[in-house]
């Protein structure tokens, strides 16, 4: 569930969907709170270890896309930020 919008990025050179980010986001933060809770099931920590790896799996998903999107779609940003300037003056 984390891969498709990795996936479109890294393989098929093209921005992921809201709802294939909305999807790996919600998978990341499922799994990551499964993990901090299975971690210390039983303890008065317990709560903070869940909330400790969502926020660690938030940020290490969002940090894997924009590398993945900086580093196979650069073209693209590029060509959004700087248009071609356009001369004022007519050829000789």
């Amino acid at each position: 569930m984390i891969l498709p919008g990795l996936i479109s990025v890294a393989f098929y050179r093209r921005r992921p969907s809201a709802v294939q980010i909305g999807l790996g986001l919600a998978f990341t933060v499922v799994v990551s709170g499964l993990l901090g809770y299975v971690q210390d099931v039983g303890t008065s920590r317990v709560w903070e270890n869940v909330v400790l790896a969502i926020v660690g799996g938030v940020i290490l998903y969002v940090a894997i896309l924009l590398y993945l999107v900086y580093r196979y779609l650069p073209k693209r940003a590029l060509a959004r930020e700087s248009p071609s300037p356009v001369s004022s003056m007519p050829p000789p």
